[in-house]
């Protein structure tokens, strides 16, 4: 164990980091079109990957940097209740093979960026759109700064953060964010496209390389699954309740499905997982993707396994307030050769470069067609679009540093997840619109607003020892009497005021706003002649 800088660790870290930005720059030529100055080609990469970049794009994307951490720091604090993040992976990937196959197709023959823009076509309300949007960027934004969380929890590791005056403490975070604004910038979701080849070769080596070896060298798996038993065996002093347990307890099945459930409708919601989708090359290419996606859900639950390996190794054993969220780091830099943990720490580095930058243009994509193009300049140009869109994404990065640098890690951990919770209130505008037009636009935005209201209130009321509030996101469901996940109840709360206020606004015969979508536009695929005539993106507006 190093007290001070890993140089050899450092030194491949580094090496990996100036490979990727190096490719950053260079994808900006990479698969080049005429069109460089449109939207759909900085935004979207052209919407032209196929099957493979797709799916290293999305792996990229949706299993980031904080994925890397979070889950195994939730296993080594708590045990089962942290694996909640692989049911809810498997979960949704046969949701989202019945409804992304069609957002891609009405997308493509619309023009439409962003999952904003689909509904002010299907509803016809600038409002409701705006209100999406919105929320996309503000489930966004905590979701930025945990990768730079992830980054800085290496740094911390390898001895170059964490000490001397602010400045120097935070330079290396400064040159990791100026090198993922620069490449962003200049090469768009092309950048991210590229790297994510590196980011997700480079995890799945790491993990192989890690349920193989570390076991070994701490003497097999039932000696690992033995020192966490006795770690969770351990009764809370302030609880007087064990800190945590190999297999969940009864009270807390609801909260465990409840929570993988929630999870598992939000994940497609996000900005920036619709972003990957709809730079998909064809209708096909994204049925594809869900499909073989489940690879990285089996390599999540092995990713888990490495909290149990943390409690064996004895990470922290005896550090007083010692951050989970250094267990793996510091879990690699005690089992490997100083040479292999530089290539993990660049794994993980990796993976919050790819990520944010996927987010930070998945964000501004939403700003600039939703609210700029919307409501502040309707007549902008292609070029215009994403000139604000390239700004739009640097500052989204620099909003995530700032909140990285001033606030509490435990505050962006619960903004997080309070913006899964956030999220999840746009299901039923951009779900239920793509299956039917039943829905009152007014209605679907009192839902949303109900929603949103009674899912922030009670998160706010779960305290947290380090925040005061939004300590976590469960709390006791209605009617049932059961502890689960706050987002899955308000969500349902949403879908209910949509579902009454819809049948009353149509008995009112309240106006509905004008469907500019057509049957045939949700099944249409590449090489369709509704696809292939379709307007430019701008002329969709």
């Amino acid at each position: 164990m190093h007290t001070g800088v890993n140089a050899t660790a450092l030194a491949v870290f580094v090496l990996f980091f100036v490979l990727v930005t190096v490719m950053g720059f260079m994808a900006a030529r990479w698969r080049r079109a005429d069109n460089a100055l449109h939207l759909d080609e900085w935004g979207l990469g052209g919407r032209s990957f196929g099957t493979w970049v797709t799916w290293f794009l999305l792996g990229g994307d949706l299993y980031t940097a904080y994925t890397f951490v979070a889950v195994p720091a939730a296993i080594y604090g708590t045990g089962a209740a942290g694996f909640f993040a692989v049911p809810y992976t498997i979960i949704a990937y046969p949701l989202v093979f019945l409804f992304l196959p069609r957002l891609w197709s009405v997308s493509r023959v619309h023009g439409y960026v962003t999952p904003a823009d689909f509904v002010r076509g299907r509803y016809g309300s600038k409002g409701l759109s705006l209100a999406v949007a919105l929320t996309g960027i503000l489930a966004t934004m905590p979701y930025i700064a945990l990768q730079l969380v992830g980054i800085q929890a290496v740094l911390d590791v390898l001895g170059v953060g964490g000490s001397g005056n602010w400045f120097m403490k935070d330079l290396p975070l400064f040159l990791a964010f100026a090198v993922l604004a620069a490449y962003t910038y200049s090469s768009g979701l092309r950048a991210p496209a590229l790297i994510a080849f590196v980011k997700d070769t480079l995890v799945y080596i790491v993990i192989i390389v890690a349920v193989i070896y570390i076991p070994m060298r701490l003497g097999g798996y039932g000696h690992v699954f033995d020192s966490a038993a006795q770690k969770f065996s351990a009764v809370n002093p302030a609880t007087h309740k064990p800190v945590g347990s190999l297999v969940l307890g009864p009270n807390a099945h609801w909260t465990y499905a409840t929570l993988a459930l929630g999870s598992a409708l939000a994940l497609f919601m996000y900005p920036h997982s619709v972003t990957g989708v709809l730079a998909s090359k064809s209708r096909n290419t994204v049925r594809r993707n869900m499909a073989i996606m489940p690879a990285y859900s089996l390599m999540l639950g092995l990713l888990a396994l490495l909290g149990f390996m943390a409690i064996a190794a004895g990470v922290g054993k005896g550090v007083k307030g010692f951050n989970a969220q250094l267990a793996v780091p510091q879990l690699f830099e005690n089992m490997f050769p100083d040479w292999f943990t530089g290539v993990a720490f660049a794994a993980i580095g990796i993976g919050a470069l790819v990520p944010a930058a996927i987010m930070s243009i998945a964000a501004a994509n939403l700003f600039t067609r939703n609210i700029y193009k919307a409501f502040i300049r309707p007549e902008a140009t292609p070029a215009d679009e994403t000139r604000v869109a390239k700004i739009a994404s640097l500052l989204v990065k620099v909003g995530a540093l700032a909140f990285v640098l001033t606030m509490d890690k435990q505050f962006a951990i619960n903004l997080q997840l309070l913006g899964g919770l956030w999220i999840l209130q746009t299901f039923v505008s951009i779900v239920g619109g793509l299956f039917t037009r039943w829905f009152h636009r007014w209605a679907l935005l009192a839902g949303w607003a109900v929603g949103m209201a009674y899912g922030t209130w009670k998160a706010y009321g779960v305290a947290s020892p380090a925040t005061k509030h939004f300590g976590g996101s469960s709390a006791e469901i209605p009617v049932i009497g059961q502890i689960g996940y706050i987002g899955l109840t308000a969500f349902v709360l949403n879908l209910v005021v949509a579902v009454v206020l819809t049948l009353v606004l149509r008995a009112a015969k309240a106006p509905e706003g004008p469907d500019e979508t057509a049957r045939a536009d949700y099944t249409a695929d590449a090489g369709d002649p509704a696809v292939d005539g379709a307007p430019q993106p701008a002329a969709a507006h």
